[in-house]
């Protein structure tokens, strides 16, 4: 469905509430006083909380294979290629951590069809990010390690990024955090 940039705007306000109450907790009234409207008001910028949930992964998700798509069919090496997706993972989740907050914890709230499409999709990508650590294991750029179980960890590394920008009271330069990440990510990985 497509969202005016008003609904979308919304939407957006909405996400810090759902963070602070869970996604399960938060019904439409939670949301209608949020804004001080009427429920029925709420219908107006979206037909359930459930289109909040499925704008905004479903958003990332296109985001982000998209992104991969570009890393993949580039010619740089393996270990640019990571550092390219540690990058845009980092970037991302500093100028919306509540939108990463929602993939996080709450895709296990969508139905069928949906739920499929969102595993599926999403073990593509991290397929697609494991390919890139196993070419560079094969191209002795990485050390030789479990594929799954690094690119898992890679991956975990970088989806909670968000508690900490939501939760700590000095702002992190995002610059400062990404080196850092990168740098912890690849002495796991033995970078040669």
């Amino acid at each position: 469905m497509e969202y005016s940039a008003k609904q979308i705007d919304f939407m957006l306000k909405t996400l810090k509430l759902i963070y602070e109450k869970g996604f399960m907790a938060t019904s439409m009234r939670d949301i209608a006083k949020h804004f001080n409207f009427e429920v029925a008001n709420v219908y107006n910028y979206i037909d359930s909380k459930d289109s909040i949930l499925e704008y905004f992964i479903f958003h990332i998700l296109d985001e982000f294979e998209g992104y991969m798509s570009n890393v993949m069919d580039s010619s740089y090496s393996s270990e640019d290629k990571l550092k390219f997706l540690i990058s845009k993972h980092i970037r991302f989740t500093f100028n919306e951590p509540y939108q990463v907050a929602l993939f996080v914890y709450d895709w296990r709230n969508f139905k069928e069809p949906r739920l499929s499409e969102f595993k599926e999709r999403r073990k593509a990508y991290l397929e697609k990010f494991g390919a890139i650590i196993e070419d560079g294991i094969e191209q002795g750029v990485f050390r030789k390690m479990d594929i799954q179980m690094s690119t898992f960890l890679v991956f975990s590394s970088l989806r909670w990024l968000f508690n900490i920008i939501i939760h700590e009271k000095e702002e992190r330069n995002p610059i400062e955090t990404e080196k850092f990440v990168t740098e912890y990510i690849f002495n796991g990985i033995g970078v040669t």
